[in-house]
């Protein structure tokens, strides 16, 4: 049975440096991704050309650059990650090479075997954020799954994520203390009585 081996991070897009190439509608779709999950994400955009609805959106955005001009090697200086969108496999696998030779980790848009991540689908409740992955098997059923989620997981949530980290902050004890206290406080969420 095959097994997802993923490290699962979090990444704090607003102190990375991102790029994405490519202006067409899979370059948006990337870049609407990011933007959704962290608004203050600090992403440029090199395509010889930008959709409408990426220019839209962009220009919503003050750390949003689109830069029109073919890809070359300099884009990705001082870059964190770099995700290849465009239409072009070859293209894609340039900048796959180029990104390995400089360090920078890379995800080559529905191309899961030149992929360093992936983008999943996102669950958000307030301060709760779920990611969900299929080993790039089947971002369908990540969808699917996405859904479900949300139907199941109260929008209250975040009220109940405030006080914990009240009370969290207000323990005494060393950290073993800590955890057994907030394990027993939150065994009511998964129907278990300690």
């Amino acid at each position: 049975m095959a097994e997802n081996h993923l490290f699962p991070v979090f990444f704090k897009l607003d102190q990375l440096q991102v790029l994405v190439v490519g202006g067409g509608n899979v370059g948006c779709e990337k870049v609407n991704a990011i933007l959704q999950n962290s608004p203050a994400a600090r992403v440029t955009v090199v395509a010889t050309w930008f959709s409408p609805e990426l220019e839209t959106l962009a220009s919503g955005f003050p750390n949003v650059t689109l830069v029109q001009k073919a890809f070359s090697c300099g884009d990705l200086f001082g870059k964190d990650l770099v995700i290849a969108a465009t239409a072009d496999k070859e293209l894609n696998a340039c900048i796959w090479e180029k990104a390995k030779a400089s360090k920078v980790l890379i995800n080559v848009a529905d191309t899961p075997g030149l992929c360093d991540f992936y983008l999943g689908s996102v669950v958000q409740k307030g301060s709760l954020k779920i990611a969900i992955s299929t080993n790039g098997k089947s971002p369908t059923i990540a969808k699917r799954l996405k859904e479900v989620l949300n139907e199941v997981v109260p929008d209250t949530l975040e009220q109940v994520l405030q006080h914990l980290h009240v009370i969290r902050d207000r323990l005494k004890g060393d950290f073993a203390e800590k955890v057994k206290k907030l394990n027993d406080l939150t065994s009511v969420l998964v129907g278990k009585e300690r």
